[in-house]
């Protein structure tokens, strides 16, 4: 997903459709936040992900994939993707429950981040000083967000939703990972289907642990949810097919421009100083790493050339 084919450049619709599918997640995630408390989270992650993949078959065989997306050589990769993934989105979901919106949003975007130096480790990538101080100066802003939500008499619950969303952001930079291994060898598509499925089956093995039957309200609120997370995968997805990575990338920060205006306008939530400074930071270092992302880039694809013979 990082490049798309010169023929099939539209750096415009790619950018519509990943400020599309940030719409529709901030409004998916609204739905299971107006649930807070009601229905336990293994059951929300059900519902998130079961009744995303009809979205997700329909999607596929409009695009004359269904026959070819669903094959898999791979699935315990897979099954790897969709535990970590699993686990990242209980976390997420526990912390919107705990904390304001924006909160979760901006240290969820600790998680890009976290792959940077994870892809050092486990996939040899080469991470030089420009990108590891960017990091740092990156986690500075976590820790002015966490900081107020983990000193003494910090209520319990802020604690607790603190070091949740944190957890989440990890394990999404893990999921992340293990995503770049299976892109290598599996289309797209196929790594969203599988990964709802399997999603959809962790959340129902959570039934021992206390389901609940929502009420009709929140049935329409937990079923919307998945349709919406469908549709948004989609979008996502397929603005990666007009525009490279580095083109699309940095629209991901509006996602804290929709939580804040959620926040207040849905939720009665207020941002707190540290919190807008703290994402600032993050979102700061972030737009570097990209920048610094796509120079590589662009010089890797220079060398390439070079080093092709010609005639």
């Amino acid at each position: 997903m990082s490049a798309a084919p010169a023929a099939s450049f539209k750096p415009f619709r790619a950018i519509t459709l990943k400020v599309a599918s940030i719409f529709v997640f901030t409004a998916m995630i609204a739905c299971i936040k107006s649930v807070d408390g009601r229905v336990p989270v293994g059951e929300v992650v059900f519902f998130r992900s079961a009744f995303a993949v009809p979205v997700i078959l329909i999607w596929l065989a409009l695009s004359h994939d269904l026959g070819t997306g669903l094959k898999t050589e791979r699935l315990a990769g897979h099954f790897w993707r969709g535990l970590i993934g699993t686990a990242a989105m209980g976390f997420g979901f526990t912390a919107v429950a705990l904390l304001p919106l924006p909160d979760v949003t901006a240290i969820g975007y600790a998680a890009p981040l976290i792959v940077v130096i994870l892809g050092a480790i486990f996939l040899g990538e080469t991470v030089r000083l420009f990108r590891i101080s960017a990091v740092l100066v990156g986690f500075l802003g976590v820790l002015i967000i966490l900081a107020p939500r983990l000193s003494l008499g910090t209520e319990s619950a802020q604690t607790l939703g603190a070091m949740v969303a944190f957890a989440g952001a990890v394990l999404m930079a893990f999921a992340q990972i293990l995503t770049r291994k299976l892109v290598a060898h599996e289309k797209t598509p196929t790594i969203v289907f599988y990964f709802s499925v399997f999603a959809a089956l962790a959340g129902l093995a959570t039934i021992p642990f206390g389901w609940v039957m929502p009420r009709s309200g929140d049935i329409i609120l937990l079923v919307l949810s998945g349709i919406l997370g469908g549709v948004g995968q989609i979008f996502l997805t397929s603005s990666y097919r007009f525009a490279p990575t580095g083109v699309i990338a940095p629209f991901e920060y509006c996602s804290m421009l929709l939580a804040l205006v959620v926040g207040y306008f849905v939720f009665a939530e207020i941002p707190t100083r540290q919190t807008l400074i703290g994402a600032s930071i993050i979102i700061l270092s972030g737009l570097v790493i990209i920048y610094r992302e796509r120079q590589l880039g662009v010089s890797r694809s220079k060398a390439r050339a070079v080093s092709t013979p010609q005639g």
